[in-house]
């Protein structure tokens, strides 16, 4: 009696891998948009924070509308009112968060065309 040798063929070899790739070819985008949602809506909770500090800080020191919200020493004193400003002031993206103006929502440039900059809607 012969004995045969176990194993797999090349062609099951072949089909598997070609059901893997195929797989992977659904999978792959679906996972890069989830990941590019989740990044945006981050990014946004982020603004939202930091449009929250803004208006808590302009309460407290009595600034009008308008007031610049860029220079150092405004962006220290809002940092105050924010929870978390180390991972506020951060898009997961790599954006830019500017600070804007009180009363003009804080802003988000990511730089890219493929991901256009995060917006914080009224």
């Amino acid at each position: 009696m012969k004995k045969m040798k176990q194993g797999f063929t090349l062609v099951e070899i072949m089909i598997v891998v070609a059901i893997i790739g195929l797989l992977a070819a659904i999978a792959i985008p679906s996972f890069m948009k989830a990941r590019t949602t989740s990044q945006m809506n981050a990014c946004i909770n982020n603004l939202r924070m930091i449009e929250a500090g803004k208006e808590q800080w302009a309460l407290a020191a009595k600034q009008p509308q308008g007031t610049d919200c860029t220079s150092d020493a405004n962006m220290a004193a809002i940092m105050q009112y924010i929870k978390n400003p180390t991972s506020a002031t951060n898009c997961p993206a790599g954006g830019t968060i500017s600070f804007e103006q009180i009363g003009t929502n804080a802003t988000c440039k990511t730089g890219g065309v493929v991901t256009p900059g995060h917006v914080l809607s009224n």
